[in-house]
């Protein structure tokens, strides 16, 4: 096996996790979308990749269910077939959860074993798997929220699994790319990598408030656009509370804070597009610049169309999906930069 022939094996690898780990954000999002994150009760790494084998085995795992805050005050009502709807969305989601650890672990260790890995991305591939394995715990985590006292989880728990979905998504593209582009390019100048990296910072935070928005429903509020029923700031809110506390519990202020943050996001990308197209000396950027301009009015307009929707389900999926790419193509941009001697 040639050098390069390990490169490409690798980066293969890492392709397919990094698919597996976008399936897996836009599978979790559905599963919030349709509410069914709470209907399986345990946390049953091994015997839990069975699913229910018998009606007996249903009428267990929806006797767990009807234990549960959510049952008794949201959906007393709900019959085993509509049970098993919601369950086999949040079994997906864990099924899927772990072959992402198996497809990652395995070949891993085979690479290890090998010793084809690159010094400068052993550590990085490692501590991609600490975080996997430290992503199903969260998941567990932010489901014991909602499992005792509370119809739902914790939005806080819930940014915190979404957010480290996206940085583990980022490190393993990030270890694509290395593996796939290994040329240094030389070019007259390089553009400040502070400004790009703050940019591409920005949109993570933007995915966080985004999970803020989803996790106290206030995708379901102020059902309009530019203004918030003719105002800019909520009306059910005090100004004040935008800097306590209240600002991430109160779901009027939480989509204030979208909405707001997604402006200052384009006006940042404006400001960095406008030095690329400028400069003749950032020509190699500039492709990259178009596709994060698609990105990111692809993303604004969905995000319009799920706020005038009341968060309907498939607009608000196809939003999470925007989001997926605008990160990617920004990711992009900060690997082209850094390559340039």
């Amino acid at each position: 096996m040639t050098e390069e022939n390990k490169d490409i094996y690798i980066s293969y690898w890492l392709l397919l996790i990094t698919f597996l780990v976008a399936l897996m954000i836009i599978l979790g999002g559905l599963t919030r979308l349709t509410d069914s994150g709470l209907s399986i009760t345990r946390w049953d790494i091994i015997f839990g990749i069975l699913p229910p084998l018998s009606l007996g085995d249903w009428e267990k795992s929806f006797t767990l269910y009807k234990q549960i805050p959510e049952y008794k005050l949201l959906n007393s009502s709900m019959t085993l077939d509509e049970f098993k709807t919601i369950y086999w969305w949040e079994y997906n989601h864990r099924l899927l959860g772990r072959f992402i650890g198996l497809f990652y672990l395995i070949p891993l260790l085979y690479f290890t074993f090998k010793k084809v890995i690159k010094k400068n991305t052993f550590i990085s591939l490692y501590l991609i798997l600490i975080l996997i394995f430290l992503q199903g715990y969260i998941g567990w985590y932010m489901v014991k929220s909602g499992l005792t006292e509370k119809t739902d989880v914790s939005h806080y728990r819930l940014a915190i699994h979404l957010t480290l979905a996206f940085i583990i998504f980022i490190l393993v593209l990030w270890n694509y790319l290395k593996y796939n582009n290994r040329q240094i390019f030389i070019h007259n100048n390089k553009l400040p990598s502070y400004l790009i990296n703050f940019f591409l910072f920005c949109v993570l935070i933007q995915i966080c408030i985004g999970a803020f928005v989803s996790g106290l429903d206030a995708g379901q509020i102020y059902q309009s656009w530019p203004l918030m029923n003719h105002n800019y700031f909520p009306d059910d809110s005090s100004m004040k509370d935008l800097f306590s506390i209240k600002a991430f519990e109160t779901p009027s202020i939480v989509q204030f804070i979208h909405r707001n943050l997604a402006y200052f996001i384009i006006l940042l990308f404006g400001f960095i597009a406008a030095i690329i197209y400028r400069n003749k000396d950032f020509v190699y950027l500039r492709k990259t610049v178009l596709l994060i301009f698609i990105s990111l009015f692809l993303q604004i307009f969905l995000g319009i169309l799920t706020v005038l929707s009341g968060a309907q389900i498939i607009l608000a999926s196809m939003h999470q999906i925007g989001s997926i790419l605008l990160i990617t193509t920004s990711l992009i941009l900060v690997f082209k930069n850094s390559r340039i001697n």
